[in-house]
């Protein structure tokens, strides 16, 4: 069996382009249910957790690293909001937790 790159190529476009078209051609007026706004607005940032948070547990040779470094990220972003002391934080404890185990 022959596997065509370009059909798998031209199937991923066309469900991309249509994930993106769609909405506009179908909701022509405003949204005014506020659950349904709320969601909409949120969808972005849970997409980009999805995707980061298991990276951030498997992106180093020990679980028990990443995790810490999750927490420490966590909680330097809970109580400061500087992007680059919680990516600072996370590659300390990441090395920290490394050279400790």
């Amino acid at each position: 069996m022959e596997h065509n790159v370009y059909l798998y190529i031209a199937v991923v476009a066309l469900v991309t382009y249509l994930i993106r078209v769609l909405p506009l051609t179908l909701i022509r007026r405003e949204i005014k249910n506020p659950f349904l706004r709320s969601f909409l607005y949120y969808v972005p940032y849970l997409t980009l957790a999805a995707m980061t948070f298991p990276a951030i547990l498997h992106a180093t040779d020990s679980l028990w690293s990443g995790l810490a470094a999750l927490v420490a990220g966590v909680l330097v972003a809970w109580f400061s909001g500087n992007l680059f002391l919680v990516a600072a934080s996370g590659c300390v404890v990441v090395f920290l937790v490394e050279l400790l185990l």
